[in-house]
């Protein structure tokens, strides 16, 4: 973090192209852009290098397997030294998509995904607000997600 990574028109191309649709085979990319093959795969080696780019995943459609209620949990700690005890404990709690230390009210933000309301409930009652020296928390349930990107390059 802090070095910024400079990339030129062709690197953006590559990841516009990537970030697209990232099975894009390297030779479809190389023939865009006007480079070999070779060539693409040496760029993309550089960016993974340089940390710009850190993997690539398939996407799961969570309500294709039942998953149908996001939330977002803002968790108050009893004190700050309980911060880390907290995340491990929330590590293991598989409904638990992300966790964010924050500034503000709360001391962790999380982004749960439950199958309902009820498994919701049951995770926030018996797992997260069980954890040691988490003094209460504050519940949002996202209706619908309205954007989903990534930054623009």
């Amino acid at each position: 973090m802090g070095k910024k990574t400079e990339i030129d028109g062709i690197d953006k191309t590559i990841l516009r192209a990537l970030m697209k649709d990232a099975r894009t085979p390297v030779l479809e990319i190389a023939r865009a852009v006007g480079i070999s093959g070779a060539a693409i795969h040496q760029r993309l080696r550089k960016l993974e290098n340089s940390g710009l780019i850190s993997g690539s995943k398939f996407v799961i459609n969570s309500k294709a397997l039942g998953y149908t209620t996001m939330a977002f949990v803002g968790i108050f700690l009893d004190k700050a030294k309980s911060n880390s005890d907290a995340i491990k404990q929330l590590k293991r709690i598989p409904q638990v998509l992300e966790c964010h230390y924050t500034t503000g009210n709360w001391s962790v933000l999380i982004k749960i995904l439950c199958k309902d309301n009820e498994h919701l409930m049951s995770v926030l009652n018996k797992e997260i607000q069980t954890i040691s020296g988490v003094s209460r928390t504050e519940t949002f349930i996202s209706l619908d997600q309205q954007i989903d990107r990534q930054i623009k390059i």
